[in-house]
């Protein structure tokens, strides 16, 4: 199996099955990784996790995993640090990646020590280009840029080739055409990674986008009563608020993120 994209890096596709959709609480059970290589080569990994807790019906109704068929899976923690090797020096692409896939994905390998740095990776959401050129879902996403049908829905690896393909379609079919980016500009689709990362990046300081950058550039928070106001002012005027984030049920990189811009505001002397 070969590919068009034109890559600098490997650019790896994957797609997980989980526990539910809670960042902070829900656990990986099935994660499929496409690595499409700049050689044209694409390389693909599958790997079933025990989630180390029960499977909601209505989740294994969805993805079709029950109890059953992750009991004799290793833990996540025993391979994760193989699946952070297979995706070292990657850029990441999938379907609504930005808001669930990465978040997760980033929490699992922070309870397993492993640090995966995103900060050096370019990151490409096929939804997002979908909604701003096309909106659907996968299934009709890949019927309209495809004209297939997608059987299988929800199992890992058919969602993933299945992305795979539509953004290999994307590529070719708005290769050159306007459209505009997240801020309304008007800018030229171009099948180019560091384009595509520019076009579908949200305004994310944390995967989970508790905390967003603002139109200033500025660290803001993104729920609750601060909602909209910087970071450091709360931090400032409220540094319980902190405290009260680091028990709460936030993700572990929202956490971490807060308390980078925490460690700051102290090195540049501002409290």
């Amino acid at each position: 199996m070969t590919h068009q994209l034109q890559l600098r890096k490997p650019l790896a596709f994957f797609d997980l099955e989980t526990t539910g959709v809670n960042i902070a609480k829900d656990r990986i059970i099935d994660i499929c990784i496409v690595k499409a290589m700049p050689s044209g080569e694409v390389v693909i990994k599958n790997q079933r996790v025990n989630p180390g807790m029960p499977i909601p019906v209505e989740s294994s109704l969805i993805h079709g995993i029950y109890d059953e068929d992750v009991v004799d899976a290793p833990p996540f923690k025993a391979v994760a640090r193989m699946l952070a090797q297979f995706l070292d020096g990657c850029d990441l692409a999938g379907f609504n990646i930005n808001r669930f896939d990465v978040p997760l994905l980033v929490e699992e390998f922070l309870r397993a020590n492993i640090d995966f740095d995103m900060r050096n990776r370019r990151m490409i959401d096929a939804q997002r280009i979908y909604h701003l050129m096309e909106p659907r879902t996968l299934s009709a996403a890949y019927k309209f840029y495809c004209n297939k049908d997608l059987e299988n829905a929800h199992s890992a690896e058919a969602d993933t080739l299945a992305t795979f393909e539509v953004l290999s379609a994307q590529m070719a079919r708005y290769e050159g055409m306007p459209a505009k980016d997240e801020a309304g500009r008007a800018v030229v689709f171009q099948a180019d990674v560091d384009f595509l990362h520019a076009l579908t990046m949200n305004k994310n300081v944390d995967l989970a986008g508790r905390i967003i950058y603002n139109d200033k550039g500025e660290e803001v928070f993104n729920f609750g009563k601060h909602k909209g106001v910087a970071v450091l002012d709360v931090l400032k005027k409220e540094p319980s608020f902190y405290d009260w984030m680091l028990k709460g049920e936030f993700p572990l990189d929202t956490k971490r993120r807060l308390t980078e811009i925490r460690l700051r505001m102290f090195t540049n002397g501002t409290k």
